[in-house]
């Protein structure tokens, strides 16, 4: 019989927080009262007990939480979602993600994710990969449109991952930012963690994960600056986060940037241009190129110089 909860465990990295608002900071698809409702039914343990949601952490304890699965709840299904496919092969395709979708599912969001849809078109994928990944090794931002690759075989599945693992993928970015840049190219080397004070955000921290980013200007503008982004590490939102991190945050984006934006964008100005990788079972390099959305090109056109 399947369990009908879904497990996830974690290891509390911050000292002195709720142990609510810390939940609700790493499970992106539950509120803060829902979270708070798991705890005072005792589908949350800390160091394997029933806490109150006002316990404060005191850091490294083991955290289970108990989501309880709806009853038709028996992973994504696949949904017949058009996907812009760039190249395909029997071993891999490469899609272009359109800004404002999710990749993966998240607790309560199964549904309409990139997913979904690769389960669709590829369904034989379920049969060797996690449901959730459904083939997929890397990721972008919801927000963030571009190149994305599906393995469609298992062989394909872990020539990827140990590419990636050992940095062999190259990724190219397109990235507008808030003023002139001083230099021309540059290397970002910061170490990226969890915000301490936000957890659903990301910062550069002292103790924080390796991440470096190099960058290029193509195009200045009056008061705007073109980038081609390269990020050799692949934190989460590690490009976002550096760009910020110099003082030159992406167009759009209110998390880490301007809350309120001079150019009106129902997305940040972050696109996945080309991704280089070896053809899986092959020695065979490929680059798969995805071309700028017209919304942004559009955004181009029309600022000043």
């Amino acid at each position: 019989m399947r369990d009908q909860f879904e497990r996830i465990e974690f290891t509390a990295s911050e000292a002195g927080e709720r142990l609510d608002k810390a939940l609700a900071g790493w499970l992106d698809g539950l509120s803060r009262s829902q979270i708070q409702a798991l705890i005072r039914e005792g589908l949350v343990l800390v160091n394997g007990r029933a806490v109150k949601a006002s316990y404060r952490l005191e850091g490294g304890e083991a955290i289970e939480v108990r989501v309880p699965r709806a009853e038709d709840d028996t992973g994504p299904h696949p949904e017949h979602i058009p996907l812009e496919v760039l190249y395909e092969d029997d071993q891999v395709a490469v899609v272009n993600k359109p800004a404002g979708m999710v990749v993966h599912p998240a607790f309560g969001h199964t549904s309409g994710t990139l997913v979904n849809a690769v389960l669709a078109r590829w369904p034989q994928i379920a049969t060797f990969s996690e449901p959730s990944r459904a083939g997929i090794v890397h990721r972008l931002d919801k927000d963030t449109s571009g190149v994305l690759v599906v393995a469609k075989t298992p062989e394909a599945l872990e020539s990827l991952r140990v590419q990636f693992k050992t940095r062999q993928v190259r990724k190219r970015y397109l990235a507008l930012v808030e003023g002139i840049l001083a230099t021309p190219d540059g290397v970002i080397d910061a170490p990226i963690g969890r915000d301490p004070a936000q957890r659903k955000r990301m910062a550069v921290l002292r103790d924080g994960r390796e991440a470096i980013t190099e960058f290029r200007v193509i195009e200045y503008f009056a008061e705007h600056s073109l980038l081609e982004v390269f990020p050799k590490t692949g934190r989460t939102h590690q490009i976002r986060v550096h760009l910020a991190f110099i003082g030159h945050p992406i167009v759009g984006d209110t998390v880490y940037g301007r809350r309120r934006q001079a150019i009106r964008l129902k997305r940040h100005f972050l696109h996945a241009a080309a991704i280089t990788f070896t053809r899986p079972g092959t020695s065979e390099t490929l680059t798969v190129e995805a071309p700028l959305p017209i919304g942004l090109a559009n955004i181009l056109e029309k600022l000043p110089r």
